[in-house]
């Protein structure tokens, strides 16, 4: 049997080459099994349902979401063993499975998009317009109207959108790909930004003095700059974020009737589930749609008064 290091290392280039994992989730497996490698004496390969279970037994103090960050892992590893011939028997059942709660994003109204939005078309009616009051409202349109994530915004070519078509495709998390529609808001916000954005640049919102930099604007910027403009509008900067941005185009599509498959690839989420902590809405509304909407609703208005 091959050691510990060898193994995981085929198991993470596994990972990366057929499942097509991210960086990150590659670094965070990593990460993981060699603490786990470690702990089970560089025997984590071979060891057996007591010893799996007692290296569980040491995550104790940790939190649920940890607990079932690690149990994954060690899940997935085992499985890879098995699947490639080095075990015969799947020692991984025997890790907990904690279950923890998605925690929902938070919420913001309606009536705090349409105050964000009310500011920026202020910055943007000034004479003359600052190119970063431009900006700004080329990153919330399209962060509110097409729910891109703050990684995908900040990495958008120069030439990304095109005047004429009302959508573009996104290489997302684990080199998905989707197709994101575009508003006829946003491409005319992104429109009046480029025209300030050098010809020679790579990036629809390059970073540096003055856009002098080769990189692109980085997402602690982009976050800065979301919460400075929560503020401007007298929102509470903690209530606003991209993220939170996202959750609104999610959550107001949904409260609007869109599908949840349809918003699911829009997204870009792997799993339905994920998409599903948009689904909350408040009760008042539950009991109003079933009141108009199901069919009993029609039969107790044709019932005559007792």
């Amino acid at each position: 049997m091959p050691s510990d290091r060898v193994l995981i290392d085929r198991f993470l280039d596994m990972l990366a080459a057929e499942a097509g994992a991210a960086a990150n989730t590659i670094a965070a497996y990593r990460s993981d099994l060699m603490l786990a490698s470690v702990a089970a004496g560089g025997a984590l390969a071979v060891a057996d349902t007591d010893g799996v279970q007692r290296l569980a037994g040491g995550w104790s103090a940790l939190a649920r979401s940890t607990v079932s960050r690690k149990a994954a892992a060690l899940r997935r590893f085992y499985g890879f063993l098995v699947d490639d011939g080095y075990r015969t028997d799947d020692v991984g059942q025997a890790l907990p499975r904690p279950g923890i709660r998605r925690p929902l994003p938070k919420i913001l109204s309606h009536g705090d998009v349409d105050r964000l939005f009310a500011r920026i078309a202020e910055r943007v009616a000034a004479k003359p317009v600052a190119p970063a009051d431009l900006r700004l409202s080329a990153l919330v349109e399209l962060l509110y109207g097409s729910g891109l994530r703050a990684s995908e915004l900040v990495g958008l070519p120069r030439a990304a959108l095109a005047a004429d078509r009302p959508f573009l495709i996104l290489k997302g998390k684990g080199g998905r790909e989707r197709l994101v529609p575009i508003s006829d808001r946003a491409r005319m916000a992104v429109a009046a930004w480029r025209v300030h954005v050098p010809a020679d640049r790579a990036w629809l919102f390059p970073s540096g003095r003055e856009q002098g930099g080769k990189g692109h604007l980085s997402r602690i910027r982009l976050y800065q700059l979301v919460k400075a403009l929560a503020a401007d509008a007298g929102i509470p900067p903690d209530r606003v974020s991209p993220h939170v941005l996202r959750h609104a185009f999610a959550t107001h599509l949904l409260e609007g009737g869109a599908d949840l498959r349809a918003l699911q690839m829009m997204l870009g989420h792997a799993d339905i589930a994920t998409t599903e902590i948009y689904t909350h809405v408040d009760a008042g509304r539950l009991v109003e749609l079933v009141n108009m909407r199901h069919p009993l609703a029609e039969i107790d208005a044709r019932r005559p008064p007792a």
